[in-house]
């Protein structure tokens, strides 16, 4: 009978060589050359099969990842509560600083996701650098915060939408009533447009990404000429850099500003999308870090000008945020071009970026919901685990996702305030997640424990509490430094290899695969980095054993 590529990735205990096994692995299917190969052998490493299609390249990813985040467009729907705590301060300084701690994530998770780019992403790199004991517990609320927070994300968008679509219904017919369950309808025929593409154009998704990103850029020049140019007054540089506001009535000015902060986090949150589109992405080791750094290069870069835009030409600061549209940036608009139309141009074409980055939130949400439910974390996991044989998606989790957004809209019906303060943990729990496997890495280099990964191009960070820095641009050798923990073993193997598909000059040492050996009680040996993992998982427990088994 013939044997499987992951099947074969069990020579590896009776060879010791780790290149053979590589090359067995990619037997059945050609050359090491082929970045789908390149995959496949990263995949039966991590104990996965290759279930879904990998459709996605650089470019349809980047932009992907650019209208997930949407940042200037976010920042437009969401400056005024940084205007009104904190003030402009707030807003500028608050962006700068959020964005060059954002980039420090990025890079961190990026080295993560260059080691192991899975779907699962956090509670994956969670279960990974946890103690032993607490490994299992904190992986799975993690795998839960993350969920959470991108089925929140994800709703937020279809909110936004929805309600700024009926700022100008009152900006157009000044007559319209503004109601509740209108944004909850308008929310379903959202998320029911974007369960269709999502299932039924997956062979187009690609491209739809590549062609919302282009307009990501090119609808940021069609309004921010416009904006400055047409704006009936300019704002003072003393209005812009040094104004500060307290209106929320909190008593402390620290608070106020640090409210007006939230603005900048939450156009700056969700980098993470990418990762968890890793297993459709073709060489996603080395696209998805490179994604996740320029996706916050970029989308900061183009937030930050737009909010610079906006505050220059804001106009007449009451009027705006008295707007009855509820979107100052509507009046904004308004006063600039003295046109309802124009204005309601300019503001569609906001809500079209976030209606199409909708389709890769829902993309996103549903493969992290795919992969949780893969690895047991879900009620009724083997339901919603089932992948499509004709799709080749996993249509059960989009679903579950999409009904979720339909569930949680009618919330806002009864209480828009309890609807908010739901959305509101969106930049909390994707923080928060970022923020563990961090953490309990940067405790690992505390405590001088082996860790996983480093690279040799910034030694600096070698002897430093420091999280790591991002691998996207490395082109040399890991480091081979030996670990005697089989899990670490394993992830670093991955990245020699990583390293060896790119440069096949590169040394490769051999004690990576005979030091990742595990004796089980009956004197039984297993060899290998990702076979040892999983049968010393059995003993230990580090992690739920069903993560270890290939699925």
């Amino acid at each position: 009978m013939a044997t499987t590529p992951l099947e074969k990735t069990e020579l590896r205990g009776r060879n010791g060589n780790k290149m053979a096994d590589d090359a067995a692995i990619i037997e059945e299917s050609g050359s090491l050359d082929s970045g789908r190969n390149k995959d496949s052998v990263v995949m039966a490493r991590m104990g996965k099969k290759q279930q879904l299609n990998r459709s996605f390249g650089f470019i349809p990813v980047l932009a992907l990842s650019s209208t997930v985040l949407s940042s200037w467009e976010s920042i437009c729907a969401t400056f005024a509560a940084g205007l009104v705590n904190g003030g402009s301060v707030a807003l500028v300084y608050g962006f700068i600083l959020a964005a060059i701690g954002t980039m420090c994530l990025a890079a961190s998770l990026a080295e993560m996701a260059s080691i192991t780019p899975i779907s699962g992403a956090q509670y994956h790199w969670t279960a990974q650098f946890a103690p032993k004991r607490a490994a299992a517990f904190v992986s799975w609320m993690q795998g839960w915060i993350t969920v959470f927070a991108w089925q929140a994300a994800l709703t937020s968008v279809a909110f936004l939408a929805a309600t700024q679509m009926q700022g100008l219904f009152v900006l157009q017919y000044p007559d319209y009533i503004y109601k509740r369950w209108h944004a909850t309808l308008l929310m379903w025929a959202l998320t029911a447009i974007t369960f269709v593409i999502n299932v039924f154009g997956i062979r187009i998704l690609p491209h739809l990404e590549t062609l919302a990103g282009a307009c990501h850029v090119l609808f940021f020049f069609a309004l921010l000429i416009p904006l400055v140019c047409l704006a009936p007054t300019t704002s003072s540089a003393k209005f812009v850099f040094t104004d500060f506001q307290n209106q929320g009535g909190w008593s402390s000015d620290g608070m106020s500003w640090c409210l007006g902060l939230l603005t900048a986090t939450f156009s700056l949150v969700g980098f993470d999308g990418a990762v968890h589109m890793s297993e459709e992405v073709s060489n996603a080791p080395l696209t998805i870090p490179r994604v996740m750094v320029l996706t916050i290069l970029f989308n900061g870069l183009l937030a930050f000008g737009f909010l610079l835009a906006i505050l220059f030409s804001i106009g007449d600061v009451e009027r705006a945020l008295n707007t009855p549209t509820g979107y100052p940036i509507i009046e904004i608009f308004y006063q600039a071009t003295g046109s309802t139309h124009a204005t309601t141009v300019m503001m569609g074409a906001i809500i079209v970026i976030d209606f199409t980055s909708a389709f890769g939130i829902l993309a996103a949400t549903s493969r992290l919901t795919w992969a949780f439910a893969r690895d047991r974390g879900l009620p009724f996991s083997d339901f919603f685990a089932y992948l499509n044989p004709h799709y080749k998606i996993p249509i059960r989790a989009i679903a579950l996702v999409a009904t979720f957004v339909l569930l949680l809209s009618l919330i806002n019906i009864a209480s828009t305030t309890a609807f908010n303060a739901i959305l509101s943990l969106t930049t909390l729990a994707l923080y928060c997640s970022y923020l563990i496997p961090i953490s309990l890495l940067v405790l690992k280099r505390l405590k001088n424990e082996p860790i996983p990964f480093a690279s040799q191009t910034l030694p600096s960070t070698r002897n430093h509490a420091l999280p790591p820095v991002p691998a996207c641009e490395h082109h040399g050798t890991w480091d081979t430094q030996t670990h005697s923990d089989p899990a670490m073993a394993w992830m670093e193997s991955d990245a020699l290899h990583q390293t060896d598909a790119q440069n096949s000059s590169a040394p490769y040492s051999s004690h990576h695969a005979h030091d990742s050996s595990f004796q089980h009680s009956n004197g039984s040996v297993v060899h290998g980095g990702a076979d040892a993992w999983a049968a010393r998982a059995q003993v230990d427990a580090p992690f739920p054993a069903h993560l270890h088994e290939p699925s």
